[in-house]
């Protein structure tokens, strides 16, 4: 019997706000969050968060790394990280977060949520705790 999809909330149903930052399908679709440390991922995830329309976001490391809970080797670990995969460019105090590598990036892009294989929407929390399962 096929499951038949409906809203399990429907009071709390998602809408786009005004300065929604989305999360490229391809970050998983193409296992760049495979390769992501967990810290790395956080860090991901707030730089999407806050960066501008154009990617762009000027958090300073310590603030960065005290939001996200990690010491200063963990901080600097996981930006490199994402320096190293590109999905971000770094020149302080600027931050960039790139289109995806292999993507082409679209003048507006359409917001959409992460979907799993089904269509149904996933968190990035649960995401990263499959990756961090993954990794043992």
């Amino acid at each position: 019997m096929k499951a038949i999809k409906q809203l399990l909330r429907p009071e709390r149903l998602r809408q786009v706000p005004e300065q929604f930052s989305w999360v490229d399908q391809a970050l998983v679709q193409q296992h760049f969050i495979d390769r992501c440390e967990a810290r790395s991922a956080a860090l991901y995830l707030f730089l999407i968060t806050v960066s501008d329309a154009q990617g762009l976001s000027y958090y300073g490391a310590a603030t960065l790394a005290r939001r996200l809970h990690l010491s200063d080797e963990q901080f600097a670990a996981a930006r490199q990280q994402l320096i190293e995969l590109d999905l971000i460019a770094y020149r302080s105090p600027l931050y960039q977060v790139l289109a995806l590598p292999g993507t082409v990036a679209a003048p507006h892009p359409a917001p959409r949520a992460p979907a799993a294989a089904g269509g149904q929407p996933v968190s990035l929390a649960t995401l990263l705790l499959q990756a961090q399962q993954r990794r043992g």
